[in-house]
């Protein structure tokens, strides 16, 4: 296991690092909770500018060509900086199953428009009561296409997205993924307001029409296998997202701590403080081993799953931890709406629930475990 990057990858790195730090500031951020704009327009041009949307899209597409492991460390940066660039919805789980599966005229048609910014994807993944390879959204046969009717209750970035991924179930009980234009006839988009303070988008689905183009992959049967690709890479991208959002938190409370004085002292050097502090730090580098190798081993095709659930118990547990421990040791300023930890200690929260809490990984590795 190599986790040094190549030259390529570590220039996205870079890149990310360099332009989210100049553009996704703290005051840049405070700016954009006092208006309409759910994604912050300058860093994301910014970001096409300089390949980092493009990283795993093929060059004929307009992309660079790069693995998962590129995209995977400029995700780490967003969580770094708590940006509200649509990022993980629109290069994971939009970008990358286009390439894996999508057809020629599919790749032509929106491959190059994410590369260049212009075109973001919300992927309707989550419904209640059911996991994504079993949705109760509904594809019905309508002619030469399908007609779609159901409820995607929380998309991330569907609120700006231009296309939609949706899973939905065939009359025969199969899954198929459909590529949706948002501005489809039937089409319904609501906000939603979520811990993160950035709306999502409660999509509804009525009577959609859609040709039999809009399938993603060879045809329905094979929806269930897409949909648990994406799921693995999207988990993985969270976990990195945690590890540079974790780094953050724990960075601001040593800052705060070393210039923070009571009796005559900074409180960094009192015992609970510090372990503390030495306990969050472990914490984060558990998140950020784990969460490198499950990336690393999607990144060169090898199985990943168990590496994944690894990776997600990590984030969500030891996630909280690291983020409460640093609001805590801030005292009062560490509930503080317009400090900046008050961000990572959302974003921490929302990521520990999405797609599956710490437990269920945790049991489906134990599950793994028992059958091998």
């Amino acid at each position: 296991m190599d986790f040094n990057l190549n030259d390529e990858e570590q220039a996205i790195h870079d890149l990310t690092e360099q332009i989210l730090g100049d553009k996704s500031t703290h005051e840049r951020l405070k700016q954009l909770t006092d208006t309409d704009d759910r994604v912050d327009a300058d860093a994301w041009a910014a970001l096409a500018e300089a390949g980092v949307l493009g990283a795993a899209i093929p060059e004929e597409h307009g992309g660079i060509g790069l693995g998962y492991m590129a995209t995977a460390m400029a995700l780490q940066q967003v969580g770094a900086t708590a940006s509200p660039v649509p990022l993980l919805s629109t290069a994971v789980m939009g970008a990358m199953p286009i390439v894996e599966f999508g057809t020629d005229a599919q790749k032509e048609e929106f491959l190059p428009r994410i590369a260049d910014g212009s075109l973001i994807i919300g992927a309707g993944l989550y419904e209640e009561g059911t996991v994504p390879s079993e949705p109760e959204t509904v594809a019905v046969a309508d002619g030469d296409g399908y007609r779609l009717d159901g409820v995607k209750p929380m998309v991330e970035a569907g609120l700006d997205a231009g296309l939609l991924l949706i899973p939905a179930r065939m009359s025969d009980g199969s899954c198929a993924v459909f590529l949706v234009p948002a501005d489809a006839d039937g089409v319904a988009l609501d906000r939603v307001d979520v811990t993160t303070q950035r709306p999502v988008a409660r999509i509804t689905l009525n009577g959609v029409i859609v040709g039999a183009d809009a399938l993603l992959g060879d045809g329905p049967t094979d929806g269930a296998d897409i949909v648990q690709w994406i799921e693995l890479r999207t988990q993985a991208a969270m976990c990195m997202m945690m590890a540079g959002a974790a780094r953050s938190s724990i960075e601001l409370a040593a800052v705060y701590t070393k210039e923070r004085q009571q009796f005559d002292r900074p409180i960094a050097t009192f015992q609970t403080v510090s372990n503390r502090a030495g306990d969050s730090y472990i914490d984060t580098e558990a998140i950020t081993l784990t969460a490198w190798q499950a990336a690393w081993r999607i990144d060169q095709g090898l199985p990943a799953e168990d590496s994944v659930n690894i990776a997600k118990w990590w984030a969500a547990d030891a996630g909280f931890r690291v983020v409460h421990a640093a609001v805590h040791v801030h005292g009062g300023v560490g509930v503080d709406r317009d400090y900046p930890l008050h961000r990572f200690f959302l974003m921490a929260r929302q990521m520990e629930l999405t797609l599956g809490n710490g437990e269920e990984h945790l049991e489906a590795l134990g599950r793994s475990i028992a059958a091998s």
